[in-house]
């Protein structure tokens, strides 16, 4: 009989809808129900992508006679963690707490009332060598929660002090040794010694940091640090030489590490989450859409600054990838690509990967002898079991031929194998993230069909996760409905509004920039409000009304500041707050963004990839915005001094249309003079004189440039 889960937007919860586990998703009336029946909350946190997930619930979930134990003694929730991070953090914080180590499947024991006394991550059906079995934990703690009640009482409150103290604890850490958040002056910038100090230092510490072997940061798991590649292209195309010289080493480096080696999907296009071991060989075989955006983005914007080196050629297949493979019908994007692929009998212990890797017998099966064994050899395929396909480096001109030829066909032989399982809930904060890297990357490589794209599926964001009647936003939704979702975290409302802004920035209509307005005007009711004493300044939440189980659990409700696989939300809404402030020309958005970055001097000298985001947005601070506002003329006269500008329309000068009638603020006073198409060229809060052809505009472009 199908439990509570049945039609959840997530595809994770979906899979366990006909378990024998009575279970529930994470509201109020599972944990009302523990209470009436005083009986603990069995916790089990995963997603659908997660290989390990997959076969605790085919040993112990799928089981009759563990769901019938599970149903008797607790109350069973199944979270997924891409649907719900904050409770995925929370209980997260408690399993490493409890166990020092944390993982998924996450599999936490609660109080009625939402506090963690047990926890622990894959449990195995029978014991293992150091591991009980899952039904055994099952039975010690519903033993402890009969005879040892106050113990455990006890325990849950100790977890719960700890968890709120660890947060305490991180701010206090990143205020007592920071300077106050920077002031913004009468003229909107701060002060250009201390942005360069602060870029300086976290430059020096991400240089310290690299794998000068392997590229990328640390050791394994390796994954890619996509939140900090924009801080890179900041300072890259800064105005220190000698801190831009190192800054651009480091990106292209980091980019070319990655995108020769087994992390990509040379075959498909698209990007797996992570490598399993240092030198980026062996893939852990997801694909997840946040990342394949993020990188997508970082190798269209390399593309135009770093012309010639094939970046162009990696953001097309990644682009591609996303079109082909997450793409949905009504435009939005899919949240990720399974890592197994199940056997026809169910088996998932063996199906890692196993869409994705080769052996050199089938290679060459495909292929024929003599250029099987070619491509082996230069894919690093050595004899034996099959592996991914790794050349380890970026490909020369005869190499990348050999591949150009074989490519097709290896696609063609690898779509007669059975896929991975795609999970289809669309994520509000991933999608936006997807508009705005399709709207830069159709920009960039000149793809109008990607521009395109990037609009549709902006068009689904608005029209099904933005509730206009209410002003909220959906995190999820599943075929069209977001009927089932919670309110959108503010990563959600800040990556839409982010990529509403980049995808007028690209040349849509002025409309997507007046939407990102309201959902970040939105954002700032939802998710701040006064500070202590009353000040100006505001405290930031990641939830808009945090749950009382979190809260008991442990929970502080304020705004997380670290950038993780993706940005921190308070990051990103900076980032869509100062883009509004240059697009209005209109001070107060930016005197709202140094609060949001807080203090960064810590994080930058120690660990700047939590701080990407914030430190790109603060050295974004203190630079004054450019504008080309057009007015008059024909729409061909418009499109041509947009190409006149060029890749720096996305990269670093707003192009406005004044006739629009959604135009923003740049465009107010700055009209067609005599009718005539006009061009006004401004910077550093000045205007040139107004010009009335592309190529008078080209000639100002210089200057400005110069």
């Amino acid at each position: 009989m199908p439990n509570r889960l049945t039609g959840q937007s997530s595809a994770y919860l979906r899979q366990h809808a006909d378990n024998p586990v009575d279970w529930q998703p994470f509201d109020d009336a599972a944990f009302a129900e523990a209470a009436r029946r005083d009986v603990p909350v069995f916790l089990s946190v995963g997603y659908a992508a997660c290989h390990w997930c997959h076969v605790m619930a085919h040993e112990s979930f799928e089981d009759p006679g563990t769901g019938a134990y599970l149903n008797e003694h607790f109350v069973p929730v199944k979270v997924d963690r891409e649907e719900r991070p904050d409770v995925d953090a929370v209980y997260m914080a408690a399993t490493q707490l409890i166990t020092r180590q944390g993982g998924w499947p996450m599999s936490v024991f609660l109080t009625p009332d939402g506090r963690a006394f047990h926890a622990g991550t894959y449990f195995p059906p029978r014991p293992a060598p150091g591991m009980p079995s899952f039904r055994q934990v099952l039975e010690a703690v519903a033993q402890a929660w009969a005879q040892r009640r106050p113990e455990l009482e006890r325990a849950a409150d100790e977890v719960a002090r700890a968890i709120a103290g660890q947060a305490e604890d991180l701010r206090a850490a990143l205020g007592a040794v920071d300077a106050p958040a920077v002031e913004v002056p009468a003229d909107g910038l701060p002060a250009d010694d201390e942005v360069s100090g602060l870029l300086a230092a976290a430059l020096d510490a991400l240089l310290g940091d690299e794998d000068p072997q392997h590229g990328g940061f640390g050791g394994a798991p390796k994954f890619p640090p996509s939140t900090v590649l924009p801080l890179l292209e900041r300072v890259a195309a800064g105005r220190d030489p000698r801190s831009a010289d190192r800054a651009r080493g480091l990106l292209v480096r980091t980019l070319d590490a990655m995108r020769g080696s087994a992390l990509l999907d040379h075959v498909a296009g698209g990007f797996y989450r992570y490598s399993v071991t240092r030198e980026w060989s062996l893939p852990h075989y997801e694909k997840m859409l946040y990342d394949n955006a993020q990188l997508l983005r970082a190798c269209a914007r390399a593309a135009a600054r770093e012309p010639g080196r094939g970046y162009d050629r990696t953001a097309a297949d990644t682009a591609g990838f996303l079109l082909r493979e997450l793409r949905l019908p009504g435009g939005a994007f899919a949240s990720s690509l399974d890592a197994d692929t199940p056997s026809d009998d169910g088996d998932v212990h063996s199906g890692e990967g196993a869409f994705y890797v080769w052996t050199r017998t089938e290679l060459r099966d495909v292929l024929g002898p003599e250029r099987g064994a070619a491509v082996a050899d230069l894919m690093g395929v050595a004899a034996g079991r099959a592996q991914p396909l790794h050349p380890g480096r970026v490909l020369d001109e005869d190499e990348q031929a050999l591949w150009d030829g074989a490519r097709p066909e290896l696609a063609a032989a690898r779509a007669r194998r059975r896929a991975p399982a795609r999970d289809d809930k669309v994520v509000a904060g991933w999608n936006g993230m997807a508009v705005a890297a399709l709207a830069e990357a159709g920009a960039l490589l000149g793809d109008p069909a990607l521009l395109l794209a990037a609009e549709q599926a902006a068009g689904h964001l608005w029209d099904v996760h933005w509730d206009g009647g209410r002003r909220r936003l959906a995190r999820t939704s599943h075929e069209g409905s977001a009927a089932s979702s919670i309110e959108g975290l503010l990563e959600d409302y800040a990556m839409v509004a982010e990529g509403f802004l980049v995808l007028y920035r690209a040349g849509a209509p002025a409309v997507w920039a007046a939407r990102a307005r309201e959902i970040a005007e939105v954002a700032g009711e939802r998710f701040s409000h006064a500070g202590p004493g009353g000040g100006a300044d505001r405290v930031w939440s990641d939830l808009a009304d945090v749950p009382a189980p979190l809260l008991a659990a442990g929970s502080t409700g304020r705004a997380d500041p670290l950038d993780d696989v993706t940005p921190a939300g308070t990051a990103v809404h900076a980032a869509v707050l100062l883009d509004l402030c240059a697009l209005d020309e209109d001070e107060r958005w930016a005197a709202l963004v140094p609060p949001l970055l807080g203090p960064l001097e810590l994080l930058a000298r120690r660990a700047p990839r939590s701080a990407g985001w914030a430190l790109t947005v603060r050295a974004a601070l203190a630079e004054a915005p450019a504008h080309v506002v057009l007015a008059g003329g024909t729409a061909e006269d418009k499109l041509e001094a947009r190409r006149a500008v060029g890749a720096g329309a996305v990269l670093d000068t707003w192009v406005v249309d004044a006739d629009d009638p959604d135009a923003p603020g740049a465009a107010r006073g700055k009209d067609a003079l005599g009718g005539r198409f006009t061009v006004h060229v401004c910077r550093d809060f000045a205007c040139r004189a107004p010009v009335h052809s592309v190529a008078e505009l080209e000639q100002q472009l210089r200057g400005v440039s110069g």
